[in-house]
Formats: C-alpha cells, sequence, structure tokens
C-alpha cells in the first residue's frame, strides 16, 4: 500500500543568524492523522524550525509545501490562514472574557457591523461538542484551571475559519510543551482530545520533552541535532535509549568514563537535607541529602527536571510540599533572600536574563550579592569592597582584569566567571551551578571545572548541572538521574558509573 502525500514537507531548509547558521538543510514531513515529535536538545533547532514554518522567521533557503503547494509565510497570520495553528506553553488568552468570546475572539460572527452574541456562543457550543469537551462556554475563562484553558486554547486553533466561512480551517496543528505545567489526569484528557483531532484527519506537531509521553502518543518522530537532521522514525521502531543516543550524538559504547582526578571519599557531615520537596508543576517530591565538601551532579535531558530541583533549593521558586534542613535545623526557602541568608548560592543556566546585568560593570556585578545580603542601607565600605573585587578577579583570572569594564563586552567564560565571583565573595557553603560551561570555551571550561575541585577539596558543597554526562561524572561524587521531572536514582561515582549506565537509567526511569 502506498504510503499517503504529506500534507506539510519541509525540504532543505535553511536558517542563518548573524554568525549562527541555526538550520543547516533541515527536511521535516507530516501527514495527515498523525501525531508527529519533534524532539532535540537545547539548541537543536527545534524552536527555530517552527519559527520558520509559522512566518515567525524568514526562510534563508529550502522549500515548504502545504497539501502540495509550494507556500512562503512572512507572518504568523498568512500560516493561520492557510491552516497552521500553534499553542504555545504559555496559554495566550484573556480570562476576564468567557470561553466562547475567546474562542472567536478577532474573528467574531458579526451582521451589520455588530457581533452576532447568540451564534457565537451557539457555534462555540457546538465545536467544544463536535471535539468531546464537557466546557460551559459562556463561563469566564478564569473560572477554570490552566489545563482547561488550554484545551481552550486549542479549540480556538482548530476551530479557525469556522466563523463567517473565514480561513482554510485547521490542517496542522503544533503543540509547543503542552503538557509542562500538567498533572497526569490533565495530560491524558489532553491526549484524548489530540486523538480524536487526529482521527478527524489534523496532523498535529508535537513538542515535549516527556519521552514516555512520547512513545505514549507519537506515531512518528523527527530529531534534530546542531540545526541538522539525524533521524526520523516510527515510535514503534525505536525504542528510548536509541533515541537517547541520536539526540545526544553518541552511541553508548562509544562513549568513555573519564579520570581527570580522584574523587574523596571523606566527604563531611550532612550539610542540606531534602524530604518530600517538590512542586506540582515544576519537580515531584524529592528526597537529597548534600553533605559538606561534596559534589552532587545532576544528570537529564533538557526538561527532566534538573533545573526546577535547583530552583527549589535556592527559594527562586516555592515547594508546595516538603521540608529543607540546613545545619540540622529547619529552614523556609520561600525567597531566595533567605537561602543566601543561609549561606546558599545559585548560578542560573540563563546568565544573561537572570543572572548579569551586562550595562553594569565588572564591580558592581560581582558586589550585587553581598552587598544584597547587608540590606542597600549598609553600603560596603570602598576600600574593602575594591579589595574584594580585585582578589576574586585574579583568584578567577576574569579578562581584562579590568573592574571597570561592561560585563556586556566580555567573552562568555569570562562573564561566567563574573557570575561566580559575585556568589563566591559571600562564602556559600552550598553552591548551585545551573550548566556554568554552556556556551564557553574549552580553557574557561576547564578552569571552572578545576575551580570545582577546589571549592569541593576545601568544604564547600556544590550542586552541578551540565548536560554533558562527562563532566557530571568526572566532577561528581553522586550522580542524581532525573527524567520526566522526577529524581529517579541517586548513584554513588564509582568505576561501574558510566555514560552508558546513566543514559540506560535515564532511558529507563529506574535505578539500573
Amino acid at each position: 500500500m502506498a504510503e499517503p502525500q504529506p500534507v506539510l514537507e519541509m525540504t532543505g531548509i535553511v536558517k542563518e543568524f548573524p554568525g549562527v547558521r541555526a538550520l543547516s538543510g533541515v527536511d521535516f514531513r507530516l501527514f495527515p492523522g498523525e501525531i508527529h515529535a519533534l524532539l532535540g536538545e537545547n539548541g537543536a533547532g527545534k524552536s527555530t524550525l517552527i519559527k520558520v514554518l509559522t512566518g515567525v522567521h524568514s526562510l534563508d533557503g529550502g522549500t515548504i509545501t502545504l497539501s502540495g503547494t509550494s507556500v512562503r509565510f512572512d507572518s504568523p497570520s498568512q500560516t493561520q490562514q492557510a491552516g497552521i495553528s500553534t499553542v504555545y506553553q504559555e496559554v495566550n488568552l484573556c480570562p476576564n472574557l468567557s470561553v466562547a468570546e475567546n474562542i472567536f475572539i478577532g474573528r467574531e460572527p458579526t451582521r451589520f457591523g455588530r457581533i452576532q452574541w447568540k451564534r457565537l456562543r451557539r457555534e462555540a457550543a457546538e465545536l467544544v461538542d463536535r471535539l468531546g469537551l464537557d466546557i460551559d462556554v459562556t463561563a469566564p475563562l478564569s473560572s477554570y484551571p490552566l489545563a482547561v484553558q488550554q484545551l481552550v486554547a486549542i479549540v480556538r486553533s482548530v476551530g479557525t475559519g469556522d466563523a463567517d466561512g473565514q480561513g482554510a480551517g485547521t490542517k496542522v496543528l503544533i503543540l509547543d510543551e503542552p503538557t509542562s505545567s500538567l498533572d497526569r489526569d490533565e495530560v491524558l484528557e489532553l491526549f484524548a482530545l489530540m486523538r480524536r483531532l487526529k482521527d478527524q484527519g489534523v496532523a498535529i506537531l508535537f513538542v515535549s520533552h516527556f519521552l514516555d509521553q512520547i512513545y505514549e502518543i507519537c506515531d512518528r518522530m523527527t530529531v534534530l541535532r546542531n540545526g541538522t537532521l539525524v533521524g526520523e522514525h516510527m515510535v514503534s521502531e525505536l525504542d528510548q535509549v536509541g533515541l537517547i543516543q541520536l539526540m545526544i550524538g553518541k552511541a553508548l559504547d562509544q562513549l568513555e568514563e573519564l579520570h581527570d582526578h580522584q574523587l574523596r571519599s571523606d566527604v563531611g557531615e550532612s550539610l542540606l537535607q531534602a524530604d518530600g520537596v517538590g512542586r506540582v508543576g515544576g519537580v515531584a517530591p524529592f528526597d537529597l541529602e548534600i553533605k559538606k565538601g561534596e559534589v552532587i551532579g545532576l544528570a537529564g535531558l533538557l526538561g527532566s527536571g534538573r533545573t526546577e530541583l535547583a530552583r527549589l533549593l535556592f527559594g527562586a521558586d516555592q515547594p508546595d510540599s516538603g521540608t529543607v534542613t540546613i545545619g540540622g535545623k529547619q529552614v523556609s526557602m520561600s525567597a531566595p533572600n533567605d537561602a543566601i541568608s543561609e549561606g546558599v548560592a545559585f548560578c542560573s543556566e540563563n546568565r544573561k536574563t537572570e543572572g548579569l546585568v551586562p550595562d553594569l560593570t565588572v564591580r558592581e556585578n560581582i558586589i550585587l550579592a553581598l552587598q544584597a545580603s547587608r540590606g542597600w542601607t549598609r553600603p560596603i565600605p570602598v576600600a574593602q569592597r575594591d579589595e574584594l573585587v580585585a582578589k576574586y578577579i585574579k583568584a578567577l583570572d576574569i579578562r581584562p582584569a579590568n573592574p571597570e569594564a561592561r560585563v556586556g563586552q566580555l567573552s562568555g567564560g569570562n562573564q561566567q566567571k563574573v557570575l561566580l565571583a559575585r556568589w563566591l565573595i559571600t562564602q556559600p557553603k552550598l553552591l548551585i551551578l545551573d550548566e556554568p560551561t554552556r556556551g564557553i570555551d574549552i580553557g574557561a571550561k576547564a578552569e571552572i571545572q578545576k575551580l570545582v575541585v577546589s571549592l569541593s577539596e576545601d568544604g564547600m558543597a556544590v550542586l552541578y548541572i551540565a548536560a554533558e554526562l562527562e563532566e557530571v561524572l568526572r566532577l561528581s561524587h553522586t550522580i542524581g538521574v532525573l527524567r520526566d521531572r522526577k529524581l529517579v536514582a541517586q548513584l554513588a561515582n564509582g568505576p561501574e558509573i558510566t555514560p552508558t549506565r546513566i543514559l540506560e537509567t535515564i532511558a529507563s526511569g529506574e535505578h539500573q
């Protein structure tokens, strides 16, 4: 039996930004009545491919064919009119309006310039009923939880063209991380709607970092890595270990365990104990002990919950379950200031948006956390401030060694060193590092890893997050493995703990 023709085909897609080729000749195809996963780690090109398809980014090379016709979109509105709708992770609706108004907002049925309210509510109810949903379209959207609001966003997308006969009707529905904030029952309700749309012939492009969900709902998958296509497979033909190999770019038998330094076994007494700490929509309740002088690495794919776990321990997000004990005393982590006062420091992976202030100087950036811990009414004496800044510029070899240089003008590696200096100057007991070596050169990466070893040897505890498994193995005494926002295993580092072992644990979701 001949394979049906794709409803959407992207061939040889190229997208370039200044100094960066984000997509290099990528092919992608989507068939009617299928749910197709688009997969890849951070920077693989998933978002760029979607934005090229939906007219957010212009196309630099290649062709797009929709229902056999060559197309080129210059705006998302053109894409929607052609029958391609997108629902993003963040629901972009108006909670103060009714469900019916949200479904038809911007395309309300009118007569003589006036909205036909009865017709609007009737057609909204018919559309909701057709999709098998039990939603009162006259109720305010705000009266429903996030999961139902997300379903309403999907109804709005697939209902394009129903009012006054405008638009082409949805042929392709793009769901970008729709399950990231949903619990299991809500996910099942969303999946039921997706299957009904699939049965009606809608092609669904599904983006998610939850591997179990991919294998539960999807028919086909396309994997990108570093802006290139590395494979298109039927879900039934590729197991999870094979999928992870494609995503990270290394076969299990090619990964080598690294022994750059011998990890000490004589870590100190318990520093921090988390018992049942979790946050709905963030990370499932977990238990974790961190000892003085211990490096605990967190391993897992993008979206596995590594950052969410770290943010809970720093008070950047508030847990809704569990307790945190530091030095034998139960503490509140309701805000970062609470964590800082308890000797916990956090270097975010988003150093440009959540860490550094690019328009401030090196000196001003380094001193921020220490000054905040003292309070703004107690300025640090100038002589002490300058001495501390000079000390850490020298200790971390920040270049240029000019405290008055603007941080935004420094290289990525030196920006990361400035962020580290900011927290080291507070002399923390626990330093949380989220992807500290991402996007920096090899030399700077080696310097930061050596610094982590040195801090550990001096008794500081470190929680270390990195996408590279070799990096986690090289530095950590214990490896916490996360999958689908759950801490599924804690492995004491040793000769038997290899990248293969960690990948198998991620793939299975169980202690191996």
